[in-house]
């Protein structure tokens, strides 16, 4: 007897060119009742793509009357997680080519940045200059600028140095290095050592 009072009633036309069946489940186990079914249709909700449109649970309280945490439970449910982890999920901040990004803190830099200066946010140094195993060029960021190779970190530095000596291929090395276990990588430390 409870499942029956749930369903919307056949006779209700306006639910009926609106939400689907399985919809109309789904909003009445959310707590909505017959009447704020019809009350979201008249508002212009008349399917689970329109709370796209609708936006937040703030606005569909206020075109609708539903109450705000009835409506949020809606929107939850309707756009697959809270409005505000929607919203920020869509900002994407784009920098122009020359910004400098702090890797400790990810904080911009001044246009006058020039490479080995200090983070104006955490005072660390902002982009680490580093020496590539490869070519031995220094210099900021994730590659060489001279050869391209990726940037080990400074304490693996003289391991890469080994390896490319053994004949090992540049792009191999720092996926090389990654997997090993800190026993191979003594073993490999021991070699470095004889040199």
């Amino acid at each position: 007897m409870k499942a029956a009072q749930k369903v919307a009633p056949a006779g209700r036309t306006s639910l009926a060119r609106g939400f689907t069946p399985l919809e109309q489940r789904i909003l009445l186990s959310k707590g909505l009742s017959e009447q704020q079914l019809g009350d979201l249709y008249d508002a212009g909700v008349r399917g689970k793509q329109d709370f796209q449109t609708v936006g937040d649970a703030t606005t569909l309280a206020e075109i609708s009357g539903l109450p705000a945490e009835l409506a949020e439970k809606v929107m939850l449910w309707a756009l697959g997680q809270p409005a505000a982890a929607a919203a920020e999920n869509e900002k994407v901040v784009v920098h122009s080519a020359d910004a400098v990004v702090c890797v400790h803190c990810g904080a911009l830099q001044p246009k006058d940045h020039k490479s080995g200066d200090m983070c104006v946010a955490c005072g660390k140094q902002a982009e680490p200059v580093m020496a590539c195993f490869w070519c031995g060029g220094t210099g900021p960021g994730k590659f060489c600028r001279q050869c391209g190779a990726e940037v080990l970190p400074t304490a693996e530095l003289e391991l890469g140095i080994l390896l490319k000596r053994e004949g090992v291929a540049k792009g191999e090395i720092p996926e090389k290095l990654r997997h090993m276990t800190q026993a191979e990588k003594d073993v490999l430390w021991g070699r470095a050592r004889r040199y």
